[in-house]
């Protein structure tokens, strides 16, 4: 932003909120000469057609209030769009933009008129909810410092909580990508130096993290776009595998109505049923969608999800033995 263009919307901000400003006040608060004032009042009379005038009593003041400075061409359609969007991160508990994003939207909104303003707002709460599940504790600023590790190319060193072995341990990263899932969960995918492969992390779960001094270098051979088309949902296996998982007909027009990997291909049955195929890695993200949809499900390969999911089964069969 250039600097005569910063002051125009402090001068601007000060005619609106200031009582009685006079070119002398206006001058020190901006710390400039009283001409320069003079200079910038011309200039939005003669630029912006601003309805301008001074006296004794009220001193350099607007006469029509809901006059803006039309320094930000945004629409009442846009700074809706922006409003829902800001609500919608602040349902995503966790978000570390949601702060930011408010307090722009709130800058915004000085361009527009008041009276647009408040009805945008009462639109967004009276009639658009969110509700985003289950909440994360996220620390924004391990969030921001993952950031400027990515940008950077730096690496880190964090201190990890796994959950599946309700330990801590420390990791030496490469940081690669950050990954948002279903709004609420977010991953950190880098190249970790202890098992010497990328793996995905949960940023919630980074209790310590340190940029380290040193660089690194992008492995050539790692393609952003590849790797993540081969994940489903956010789990990366070994191996690809051909998968194919059976639905009833009660099921199927819930499988049909969304996209679930990029490889998949719906095979239509004459009694309603549907069979899905598709190339992933990873089965345990797999094995637990699939027992979302309970006995409308049947895993026909490959072997290791069958098996998985009857160990699950049988597992959960025990547990409600009378």
């Amino acid at each position: 932003m250039s600097r005569h263009l910063e002051r125009l919307l402090q001068l601007d901000s000060l005619l609106r909120t200031r009582q009685r400003p006079t070119t002398l006040s206006l001058a020190q608060e901006l710390e400039v000469s009283e001409r320069t004032i003079r200079s910038d009042l011309a200039f939005l009379r003669d630029r912006f057609n601003a309805p301008l005038e001074y006296s004794p009593k009220l001193g350099h003041h607007y006469t029509e209030l809901e006059w803006r400075l039309p320094s930000i061409p945004l629409t009442k359609g846009e700074l809706f769009a922006l409003t829902v969007g800001a609500r919608m991160l602040e349902a995503y508990a966790g978000s570390p933009y949601a702060l930011q994003l408010r307090s722009a939207i709130a800058r915004l909104s000085e361009r527009l008129p008041e009276t647009t303003w408040v009805n945008v707002q009462q639109l967004a709460e009276e009639h658009i909810l969110f509700g985003a599940g289950a909440e994360v504790d996220l620390d924004p600023d391990i969030w921001h410092k993952l950031e400027d590790a990515c940008s950077l190319r730096k690496r880190v060193m964090m201190t990890y909580y796994t959950a599946s072995r309700d330990a801590l341990s420390e990791r030496k990263l490469d940081p690669y990508l950050l990954h948002v899932y279903r709004g609420t969960n977010l991953y950190l995918i880098g190249y970790c130096h202890r098992r010497q492969q990328f793996l995905w992390f949960r940023i919630d779960r980074i209790k310590k993290l340190e940029i380290l001094p040193e660089h690194f270098t992008p492995d050539p051979q790692f393609n952003a776009k590849e790797y993540m088309g081969s994940v489903f949902q956010h789990e990366v296996g070994d191996k690809q595998l051909d998968v194919e998982i059976w639905f009833d007909a009660k099921t199927a027009p819930y499988i049909k109505e969304r996209r679930w990997h990029y490889t998949q291909l719906i095979e239509e049955h004459s009694d309603g049923s549907l069979t899905l195929k598709m190339c992933v890695r990873g089965i345990n993200d797999l094995k637990r969608w699939v027992m979302w949809y309970g006995k409308g499900a049947v895993v026909k390969s490959p072997p290791e999800l069958v098996e998985l999911v009857r160990e699950e089964i049988e597992g959960m069969k025990n547990n409600y033995q009378p």
